[in-house]
């Protein structure tokens, strides 16, 4: 298959998709250097409002909990992992784990996306007990959890295959796998960028195939930006919908633009605005099948999430009560839930607080009962969060 830029008019390639006929990789890469993009974000409009609803925009409340920093890989474009033995590694206690599960549901929350570094000690047993453990402490919690580099390690460390772990790890409470290790989905930038070893591009399609094989959904990620060319991020793209095509077991795709602070990949240039709009935009015109468009506001600040509702998105994601990784390398944002709502108002949609899998809505009445009773648990840091006034502990 050709990823070189098709030729075809950039009128012509939007008419196509606007009119729900499908664009060729080709196609998106002529986009990606001709499209204009106000143009581009008409057009990813349109084909937005004809998967979701056009006068509303859905977020979610949950936290991501790295439960590990330690990791066995050393990707460039990672600020936080730590080499086993580093004094700065840890390992969280399944209790550590069940107080941030806690604060989470006294903010309103439903789920948590759970994945960490690449631990060379913790056999699948580990993985089955910490599942457990929050499904009978928290069940109400949904437990998204477990990208695919760490079901890769799993794997070869017990001698399974990937869809026997997946099975094991579903029986033990696990509800749905996050798009995590992804990055480019092209081998020779996952060499250049040390991730190949973690998941070559067709290891982390296969984890993903077997996850829906195990009526497991999961999300698609991209991660731009570290120097790989448009080439490679059409490739990308069309490896996500062949296997959409081949599945349908994607809820959404998340894209965003690499942070280089802390990195060892800090003379990269940085992805500006312009350039992930248009990428957002193009991916909404292309992903034909694939009914979910996320914001990354969590890289991009608060006012281009919100503006990203109009260049393909229908969902901005999480308010983030917490994440570890993007902010290592020096970008850290957070939201209460009356913000996010506020937000997704001014941008002129209506906010719908969803579940984990998009599978329904919530409101605060749903969740009201939960929140009071694990109001005592949270902390200084996201008292703020809360929708309501609280009072001063301490």
């Amino acid at each position: 298959m050709s990823y070189a830029p098709s030729g075809r008019t950039v009128t012509a390639i939007v008419d196509d998709a606007i009119g729900g006929r499908r664009i060729s990789a080709g196609d998106a890469h002529q986009l990606l250097l001709e499209g204009d993009l106000i143009d581009l974000g008409l057009a990813a409009e349109e084909v937005r409002n004809r998967f979701n609803d056009p006068g509303a925009a859905s977020y979610n409340i949950d936290r991501n909990v790295n439960y590990t920093n330690i990791c066995v890989y050393k990707c460039r474009f990672c600020a936080f992992y730590r080499e086993p033995g580093d004094d700065e590694g840890y390992l969280l206690s399944f209790e550590e784990i069940g107080k941030k599960v806690e604060e989470t549901l006294a903010l309103n929350g439903t789920g948590i996306l759970m994945q960490g570094g690449v631990h060379p000690d913790l056999p699948l047993t580990y993985y089955e007990d910490l599942l457990r453990y929050l499904k009978s402490e928290y069940p109400e919690i949904h437990l998204h959890a477990f990208s695919p580099p760490e079901i890769k390690f799993i794997a070869k460390l017990e001698r399974m295959s990937f869809y026997d772990v997946i099975a094991r790890l579903k029986d033990a409470g696990l509800q749905s796998i996050p798009g995590g290790g992804a990055e480019i989905l092209v081998d020779s930038v996952r060499k250049d960028i040390l991730a190949y070893g973690k998941t070559s591009s067709d290891e982390w399609l296969d984890i993903m195939r077997q996850a829906h094989r195990n009526d497991l959904r999961t999300s698609a990620t991209m991660m731009y930006g570290m120097g790989e060319g448009l080439e490679a991020r059409v490739e990308h793209l069309q490896r996500v919908r062949d296997l959409q095509d081949e599945t349908g077991g994607f809820t959404a795709f998340i894209s965003w633009t690499f942070q280089h602070d802390h990195t060892e990949m800090e003379d990269v240039p940085e992805t500006f605005a312009h350039e992930y709009l248009t990428t957002l935009a193009v991916s909404r015109l292309f992903l034909d099948n694939v009914e979910h468009l996320q914001t990354s506001w969590v890289t991009q600040g608060k006012k281009i999430g919100q503006l990203a509702l109009k260049f393909g998105a229908d969902d901005m994601g999480s308010i983030m009560i917490e994440e570890n990784v993007v902010s290592a390398a020096g970008t850290a944002f957070k939201m209460s839930q009356d913000e996010m709502e506020h937000l997704i108002r001014s941008a002129g949609y209506e906010p719908k607080q969803r579940t984990n899998l998009y599978d329904r809505l919530v409101t605060r009445e749903d969740t009201a009962e939960l929140a009071a009773k694990y109001r005592s648990s949270l902390t200084a840091a996201n008292r703020e969060l809360a929708s309501s006034p609280l009072p001063v502990i301490g």
